[in-house]
């Protein structure tokens, strides 16, 4: 787990950009085994806060359980605990998001993520290609969840090479079937080069002004009463389409739901449609001036 000498950190100036909770909290940090993920146990036990390790092992490639050994032996030399848990994922679509789901069922709704100001970059572009709208774009948001965002992928691996600490190379992170990858790895440093210049801090930025804009969105139509098909059809666009994912939410997994979904349970409001799928196979109708939405077992 040890390399040869390398340049100091100023460990002090890293945790300054963090936002980890008081000194003393309990943290579960979810380790992978990686550069960012070891950076981030380095910086949550550095900050004071109680911290648990927690490796998942997926089970998508051969020896990947042994990774957990490289998060036991840092967590031990940090004096931090551990645990290892497992999570089956079997091959198919969408295995990037399953994968991230299950990991997430095994781990505290709190537990804080090595994410960084790479990856939220990243992520502006990821949820671009997938058509989201501010609050997609708004992509990660620092906070305890994600302490170490402020900080780039270069100074996570300078951190646990300064620390000896041995990352583990998880080879699907180069993985051309994954979107991710192929942003990172090819159109992040495509639209670097037609810039001229560095746009990780410039597509962070963006993130956090369209995180304000966003979260006033919300605030906004809080006041609108997504089941008053008048009200919903009087509001404005922007502020309606916010009430209608924030009601419509719970129907697909605390995702938000399409663009199309949205404009559908509107029509229902305006009266142009009588009622409408949504996802989950949840149904939107109108009676009597009130939009109802019925679980797929509830009759029409």
């Amino acid at each position: 787990m040890t390399r040869g000498d390398t340049a100091p950190v100023d460990l002090d100036a890293l945790l300054a950009r963090c936002t980890f909770p008081a000194p003393g909290t309990a943290v579960t940090a979810a380790v992978s085994g990686g550069p960012d993920s070891l950076a981030l146990l380095v910086l949550a036990v550095a900050s004071g806060c109680e911290v648990t390790a927690v490796h998942v092992d997926h089970g998508l490639r051969a020896g990947s359980a042994r990774e957990a050994d490289v998060v036991a032996a840092a967590a031990e030399a940090l004096g931090a605990a551990w645990r290892a848990e497992h999570v089956v994922v079997a091959p198919g679509p969408n295995l990037e998001a399953r994968a991230r789901a299950a990991r997430r069922a095994v781990l505290p709704d709190d537990a804080c993520t090595g994410h960084t100001l790479d990856d939220r970059a990243e992520t502006v572009l990821v949820n671009l290609l997938r058509g989201a709208g501010t609050t997609g774009l708004a992509a990660l948001r620092p906070g305890t969840r994600h302490p170490i965002l402020a900080l780039r992928r270069s100074e996570t691996a300078a951190l646990c090479a300064a620390r000896g600490l041995a990352p583990v190379e998880d080879p699907s992170n180069t993985d051309a079937r994954f979107v991710r990858n192929r942003v990172r790895h090819e159109v992040l440093p495509l639209l670097a080069e037609v810039a001229g210049r560095d746009l990780v801090p410039v597509l962070a930025r963006q993130a956090g002004l369209l995180a304000d804009d966003a979260d006033l969105l919300g605030t906004l139509a809080a006041e609108v009463d997504p089941t008053d098909a008048s009200a919903l059809d009087a509001a404005p666009a922007p502020l309606a389409r916010a009430a209608v994912r924030a009601w419509l939410r719970p129907t697909a997994d605390g995702q938000p739901p399409s663009a199309a979904a949205v404009e559908r349970v509107r029509a229902v409001a305006a009266g142009d449609a009588v009622a409408t799928e949504v996802p989950g196979g949840w149904r939107v109708r109108r009676s009597r001036g009130r939009l109802h939405l019925d679980p797929p077992s509830a009759p029409s």
